[in-house]
C-alpha cells in the first residue's frame, strides 16, 4: 500500500522546537521531490519547505526561513522538518506530499499526500 504519514507534531510553547516525520511506505520516497504544506482553518493552503531529489534544490518559504530546516533519510525512507523558535502563526496542520517540482518558486503540484499532523504554538 502507498501511503505518506506524517507523525511527531504536537503542542509546544512560543519558542520551542518540533521535528516532523514523514515516512513513506509502498514506494521509495528519494526518488520523488517532497514537500511540507501547512494549513491553517480559514487560511490557504502554504507551502512551507520542500527538497529535491538528491537534496539539490531546498526551498523555505519566508515565514519558515532560518527557522525550519529540511532533510531527508534514505535509509529510513523519511523526510524530517525541523521546526526551531516556534510562534503561534505556526499553527496549523502540516501534510507532506510528493512534489513535481521543487525549486525558487516553492513546490510544484502533489502527487502522493500524507493525513497531516496537527502542530499547536501556544503558551
Amino acid at each position: 500500500q502507498v501511503q505518506l504519514v506524517e507523525s511527531g507534531g504536537g503542542l509546544v510553547q512560543p519558542g520551542g522546537s518540533l521535528r516532523l516525520s514523514c515516512e513513506a511506505s509502498g514506494f521509495t520516497l528519494e526518488h520523488y521531490a517532497v514537500g511540507w504544506f501547512r494549513q491553517a482553518p480559514g487560511k490557504e493552503r502554504e507551502g512551507v519547505s520542500c527538497i529535491w531529489i538528491h537534496e539539490s534544490d531546498i526551498y523555505y518559504s519566508d515565514s519558515a526561513k532560518g527557522r525550519f530546516t529540511i532533510s531527508r533519510d534514505n535509509a529510513e525512507n523519511t523526510v524530517y522538518l525541523q521546526m526551531n523558535s516556534l510562534k503561534p502563526e505556526d499553527t496549523a496542520t502540516y501534510h507532506c506530499a510528493t512534489v513535481d517540482y521543487c525549486g525558487g518558486s516553492g513546490p510544484g503540484s502533489t502527487h502522493y499526500w500524507g493525513q497531516g499532523t496537527q502542530v499547536t504554538v501556544s503558551s
